[in-house]
Parts: C-alpha cells; structure tokens; sequence
C-alpha cells in the first residue's frame, strides 16, 4: 500500500534527522570534520525522504532523482496551495546547496550555520507531516485537478 510506503518514508525522515543531530553534536564536540560531515549528509537525507513521502502520497509515485523530485515540487506548487505557500521546492533545493553540496562534498564546516541549517530540517520535517496529516485519504489524482 501506498500509504504504508509513505509512512516508512516520512518515519526515515524523522530518524535520519535525529541521527544527523546526534552525529553533529558528536562531531562538534569531539572537533571531527567527518561526523560533521557525516551529519550533513544525514540531515539531507532526511530532506529527501520527507519530500518522498510527500509526493508519493500527493502524486502516488516516487521521483527517480534530485532533477525529478525538484520538478514534482514545482508542479506540487502548482496545483496545492499548502506546498506553494511552505516553499517547498525552494527550501529543498536549499537544503541541497547547503547541507548535500558545500558541507557534505566541499567541506565547509561552520558549525552554527549547520546548527542553523538542522533546525531548516526540522521545519521542513514539520510543515511536511502538516500537508501529509492536511491531505489525510487524498491522492493527487482528484486534487490535483482542482
């Protein structure tokens, strides 16, 4: 079932972050660029899977890649109100810039800026599981259309 996948999904979200929190201040602590790192990774990640639980619930597929889910979010924008007023699409791609590209492979550590980037995590997870719980039963087909 669809919906079971978009549960796991949204689930993996929340403790990739949790793990990526964790690893952070692990890393901070013990002054290890690569558990920082490492953490950016994890917080992305839970980007990612938070953005698949919400388009396979409202689109009922997954995207195949970062290309594909950025363009779902953009016709998601398009078609409901909720994603188009959260950002959804431009936070995603923010998250990508900032966790994924310039801490993950350029090894840019500022640690209260990742702080900083965490807590963006964090939102995003919460306004998801918001249009999740606000579309409860509802697969794009019907509402998209609207």
């Amino acid at each position: 079932m669809a919906t079971d996948r978009v549960t796991i999904y949204f689930e993996d979200a929340c403790r990739f972050h949790e793990e990526s929190l964790k690893e952070f201040a692990e890393g901070a602590r013990e002054n290890n660029p690569y558990k920082i790192r490492d953490s950016a990774e994890k917080a992305w990640n839970a980007t990612i899977q938070a953005t698949n639980a919400l388009i396979l619930k409202l689109c009922g597929k997954l995207p195949s890649s970062h290309w594909e889910r950025r363009k779902m979010l953009r016709e998601l924008e398009a078609k409901v109100p909720e994603v188009r007023e959260l950002m959804l699409r431009d936070r995603y791609g923010a998250r990508e810039r900032h966790l994924h590209e310039m801490v993950f492979y350029e090894g840019v550590i500022d640690i209260e800026d990742i702080r900083y980037e965490l807590e963006k995590v964090k939102a995003y997870l919460n306004d998801v599981e918001k249009v999740l719980k606000s579309t409860e039963g509802e697969v794009m087909g019907a509402r998209a259309r609207a």
